[in-house]
């Protein structure tokens, strides 16, 4: 019913961003913007994509003059350390592969 306003979407496509319990974190369905254009708000969806973005540059560009003002002084500078994973050696292949650390639920 009403497909041809749904942009001819099967029922399953059209329920594939319904926010659901019990997900991960990071699931992307939680982001604010995607609510926002999930509900059809679209100008304020792209203003909070927009802010999350430069949320995301500014932190960037945080590090990277961290990271230059360590170098600057000698000093080591780890950066940045993801919280789930930890970076290894594949002892089959030598490799550098991510291993996940525990503890994200």
């Amino acid at each position: 019913d009403n497909a041809e306003n749904m942009y001819f979407f099967s029922e399953l496509a059209l329920t594939l961003n319904e926010p659901e319990e019990r997900v991960a974190p990071t699931d992307s369905r939680l982001r604010p913007d995607q609510r926002l254009m999930e509900s059809g708000r679209w100008d304020e969806a792209n203003v909070e994509k927009q802010r999350l973005e430069e949320k995301q540059r500014a932190v960037r560009r945080r590090r990277e003059a961290e990271a230059v003002e360590a170098l600057e002084e000698g000093k080591d500078y780890e950066g940045y350390l993801p919280l789930w994973f930890e970076r290894k050696v594949d002892a089959v292949t030598g490799e550098l592969i991510c291993v996940y650390k525990g503890g994200y639920w």
